[in-house]
């Protein structure tokens, strides 16, 4: 039962230190149970991967309560359906660190250092496996503004890496403790010199920012949040869209912004392309621009096909230019197998039947470019890396509606995930929700104005606009490629045969 008891406290830590709960200290220590675990003498294949799979299970657990809080809203209250969902996507989730377990053992089985087991495995399963809503362990410094720099030169790849090299100093610090190795004074130099270089980098960065953004041109953003709950949105979208007009003209009695932004599908109503079209009926006496989330609706193209879309209204009231979301969440944006199963879509609450697509473009405002992740696009740095690659926008804005899920940790979470989109590309991210939290980060990934939780209230504030190309702009996971041919280069050791490593080494 030891391994057993091992892996469920590291699942404890790593729900403890992920940005949910924030207690990013514990970050730095949550894998060495899990390590310890998995170098229990004789500790078969099977064993380990049951240990992975209580890690997982034990930080979802205490992770994605969040996840339950949609039950209501979405299953009509059918916990049944809800537990099942829950169940499933509790064990894919889990499944991910049995996997890690496994490629750790099998690399510890041809005679590889823990350091190779534990660090590029875990960067490789992290990058490679699948999952809804992808965990970056390296979001758990996501608060560390220095040490986070770093993700402009290989994402939240590289920070996962670095937070597993401490991982493995602690690690190591604790066998020593217990008499099992030697002083690993090799392995406290390299650590000291790496979080020197990491801190030092950041410093720099953070200057170099601060001065791009001293002479940079800028854009005065309000932007609105209403405040309305889901069903309210959808039993009244007149009503809805009476409140954003409202607080659009309070919020521009306050002083003069350059654009107004309103959150996804703020504007339920629908619009019917091909574009250009025009926009008086969304921004009825408001004149400023005004980029927002609406459905869009194209008939022209073939079929009836609806969009959940980011449209942009020019000063002079008409509309040119959409982004059409490509990545959307089942069972709210879309019913898997509905057509097969027809009877699946009547369980949940109004679900959507939105297309995706396949183009990012940028909206274009004046002469700037804006690329506008809608939803959870926004926490995927891959896809963000792919908007910012082929549209060269000069600022990004998120749309993004999380009143499904409350007072929960998901809005925060969702914003700490998201701001590191900021830091990667070294462009402001603006952040608009109808029920918060709201918020402004600058591109050094800091935060310069925010909306509390369920409050209806406006934010306005000025963001520069740069057109940095970072080396994670241009090279993309490049991390994960170094630590998959590490990882590939253990498993194929020729210095071992295959048949001598099936006990761990010492």
């Amino acid at each position: 039962m030891r391994p057993l008891a091992l892996a469920a406290l590291g699942g404890v830590l790593h729900f403890f230190g992920f940005v949910g709960f924030g207690i990013w200290p514990l970050a730095l220590i949550a894998y060495v149970p899990l390590w310890l675990a998995l170098e229990t003498p004789r500790l078969g294949l099977v064993a380990a991967a049951v240990a992975g799979l209580v890690f997982g299970w034990v930080s979802y657990a205490g992770g994605y309560l969040w996840v339950w809080r949609v039950v209501d809203v979405i299953l009509r209250g059918n916990v049944l359906l809800g537990a099942v969902l829950l169940l499933a996507d509790s064990a894919w989730f889990a499944a991910r660190y049995a996997t890690y377990a496994v490629l750790y053992h099998l690399v510890r089985r041809r005679g590889a250092s823990v350091l190779a087991a534990a660090l590029p495995t875990l960067v490789v399963i992290e990058w490679l496996y699948p999952l809804l809503f992808p965990v970056h362990y390296g979001h758990a410094l996501a608060t560390r503004t220095t040490f986070v720099q770093i993700a402009d030169l290989g994402g939240p790849l590289l920070l996962t890496g670095f937070v597993a090299l401490l991982n493995f100093a602690a690690f190591e610090t604790w066998r020593w403790g217990r008499g099992e190795r030697a002083r690993p004074t090799a392995v406290w130099v390299a650590s000291i010199v790496i979080v020197a270089a990491v801190w030092g980098y950041g410093r720099a960065r953070i200057a170099g920012v601060d001065a791009a953004i001293a002479r940079g041109p800028t854009l005065r953003i309000g932007i609105v949040q209403t405040n309305l709950g889901v069903q309210e949105k959808g039993i009244s979208p007149e009503r809805a869209h009476d409140r954003y007009l409202e607080q659009t003209r309070a919020l521009l009695a306050g002083g003069p912004v350059d654009l107004i932004v309103w959150p996804e599908t703020a504007y339920r109503a629908g619009l019917h392309g091909p574009l250009p079209i025009s926009g008086e009926l969304v921004r009825d006496d408001v004149s400023v621009p005004l980029l927002f989330g609406a459905s869009f609706v194209r008939t022209d193209t073939g079929p009836r096909v609806a969009y959940n879309a980011a449209l942009l209204i020019d000063a002079d009231g008409m509309i040119r230019d959409v982004y059409s979301k490509n990545l959307l969440i089942p069972f709210t944006e879309y019913v898997p197998l509905a057509g097969l199963v027809p009877w699946l879509t009547s369980r949940f609450h109004r679900p959507s039947h939105f297309a995706a697509s396949k183009q990012v473009p940028p909206l274009v405002l004046g002469s700037w470019r804006i690329a506008t992740p809608i939803g959870y696009e926004a926490v995927r740095p891959a896809f963000v890396r792919r908007m910012v690659l082929e549209g060269q926008p000069q600022l990004l804005v998120a749309l993004a509606d999380d009143a499904w899920f409350g007072t929960s940790q998901e809005p925060g979470l969702h914003l700490a995930m998201a701001s590191l989109r900021a830091v990667e590309h070294r462009r402001s991210l603006v952040r608009a929700t109808n029920s918060g939290i709201s918020a402004v980060i600058d591109p050094a990934g800091r935060e310069v104005a925010r909306t509390g939780l369920l409050t209806r209230e406006n934010l306005r504030a000025s963001v520069v606009l740069l057109d940095e190309t970072t080396l994670y702009t241009r090279w993309g996971d490049w991390f994960g490629w170094l630590c998959a041919v590490i990882v590939i280069g253990a498993l194929i050791n020729p210095l071992r045969r295959w048949g001598q490593g099936y006990a761990l080494p010492p």
